[in-house]
């Protein structure tokens, strides 16, 4: 596919002076904002719910006056002078408001997820496939640095092959029975974005990413819905101002084998456990062990199962058990110079973005060896995790 001239003329969805949640705000437009980011990208336009919701963002943003407002999701892909799309909608939004680009040729970054269902998700990857739009997925975390610290252990091969992992994830929502007015939809499945397929999938995807995939056959999963009935609370009063009752399970236990590889053991099997909610007092919310042939890898995330969105997180940390000397190493990482130039939010995003740019800007159209997810491997990964939830319902209804 031809290359496209960098800075790449950008369009950006959901970029709003209004929004409940600010994922566009806050992790993707500082990478924008820098001289790296400048020289990748250039703010084209903004498509909002109108024009007007644009403009004020526009302003709001202190985007340059030439920035272009749209309302309708045609118009936008109609548009001759665009390059790239930027998603950043609720999950329910993702699909009406990128399959007009899609169609029209246009390259394409969405958040994960990728969409509300299966069938909407296929739709995409078949209009790529036609169109040729290159679309990226914001599965980010596979390149966060303690991810990367990870892999890169491993492949240094000290540590022999894998035999087993184990993996224990609490969090996804601040409360194990109440969530904000604006997020209630966590507890609807239709919707599509919930703690299952956001926070469990996030982590399961950048744990696959380090230890290979799974075989099919010999995974199990168990789910169960604890709490069904939410609280509904308003963020502003701090007060309930409603119930409703969920129909997607807070608790997510899942065994396989890994799929046997120059770095894995046959047969070795791979343990997680997610819980909705807050954990046990002085329980970490992430805790991952990779037990290998010479030594055992532990990696802990004081601060939750993002890894890192705050200057005030306490950093992930990485030891390894070596067997054959019983001493414990602590294992490093660093975020980059050009990452440390914005808050600790948005720097996994940015090094994404920047990787896709970098893609588009030489043409090879390669997907997921360059720093970025493409949508079809991040569709295979959302049709793993609905079939977990489909094989739930079947039991649950």
């Amino acid at each position: 596919m031809a290359s496209k001239a960098l800075p790449l003329r950008t369009a950006i969805i959901g970029l709003s002076s209004t929004a409940v949640t600010s994922w566009a705000s806050a992790a993707h437009l500082p990478a924008f904002l820098t001289s790296t980011g400048r020289s990748k990208f250039a703010i084209t336009a903004l498509l909002n719910s109108s024009v007007e919701a644009a403009q004020s963002a526009i302003k709001t943003y202190n985007l340059p006056h030439e920035t272009k407002a749209y309302g309708s999701p045609a118009d936008l892909a109609a548009d001759p002078d665009i390059d790239v799309v930027i998603c950043n909608t609720r999950v329910d939004k993702h699909y009406e408001t990128i399959l007009p680009s899609i169609q029209a040729g246009k390259d394409v970054y969405v958040e994960w997820p990728i969409a509300s269902n299966a069938s909407h998700i296929n739709s995409l990857v078949d209009e790529a496939r036609k169109s040729g739009s290159r679309v990226a997925v914001g599965l980010q975390r596979r390149w966060a640095p303690p991810v990367v610290k990870l892999r890169e252990v491993l492949n240094e091969g000290k540590l022999g092959k894998v035999l087993s992992s184990d993996v224990r994830i609490y969090g996804g929502t601040m409360d194990r029975e109440v969530l904000p007015v604006g997020l209630k939809y966590f507890a609807q499945r239709e919707v599509g974005g919930n703690p299952v397929v956001i926070s469990f999938g996030h982590v399961f995807d950048f744990v696959l990413s380090v230890l290979g995939e799974l075989e099919p056959s010999s995974v199990h999963t168990k789910m169960q819905l604890q709490r069904p009935e939410i609280r509904i609370r308003d963020p502003q009063t701090k007060e309930i101002v409603g119930k409703m009752n969920s129909d997607v399970p807070d608790l997510l236990s899942l065994h396989g084998s890994l799929q046997t590889s120059s770095q894995t053991q046959k047969d070795a099997t791979l343990s997680v456990l997610f819980r909705r909610g807050q954990p046990f007092p002085g329980t970490v919310p992430l805790a991952w062990t990779i037990n290998c042939e010479k030594g055992e890898i532990r990696l802990v995330s004081p601060s939750g199962t993002a890894l890192h969105v705050s200057e005030n997180d306490e950093p992930v940390k990485i030891q390894i058990h070596h067997f054959d000397t019983d001493e414990i190493e602590d294992v490093s990482w660093e975020w980059s110079r050009t990452q440390e130039e914005i808050a600790v939010i948005g720097r996994t995003v940015m090094s994404n973005l920047y990787s896709f740019a970098d893609t588009l800007g030489v043409g090879d159209g390669k997907e997921g060896n360059d720093g970025w997810v493409g949508l079809e491997d991040a569709a295979r990964r959302a049709a793993q995790l609905e079939g977990f939830l489909e094989e739930w319902s079947k039991n649950w209804a």
